[in-house]
């Protein structure tokens, strides 16, 4: 998880409040496991339904079970074909 610090300056008392937004910030391995188990506990061939969310950009391929379907949807689809390429290649 990555944190970043916002610092915000309130007028009132001139004190400074500090506080820290959590960025949940998953890989893209991170999401695709997490996106294929929650197929997969559903009944779904998860190979064929993340393929034709690639493929048509439909979001009703993913289920939205465990939140899979907003966990995919942070993720460009293009960026997911670059990864997915690079790791297939990379263990040839």
């Amino acid at each position: 998880m990555i944190e970043s610090e916002v610092i915000a300056l309130v007028e009132k008392n001139e004190q400074t409040i500090k506080y820290t937004v959590s960025k949940d910030k998953k890989s893209v391995k991170e999401i695709l496991e997490a996106v294929y188990e929650a197929l997969s506990e559903k009944g779904y061939d998860p190979v064929n339904q993340i393929v034709g969310y690639i493929l048509s950009g439909d979001p009703t391929y993913i289920t939205s079970h465990k939140n899979a379907r907003n966990l995919i949807r942070k993720i460009e689809r293009d960026e997911l074909v670059e990864e997915l390429l690079k790791s297939y290649l990379s263990k040839e």
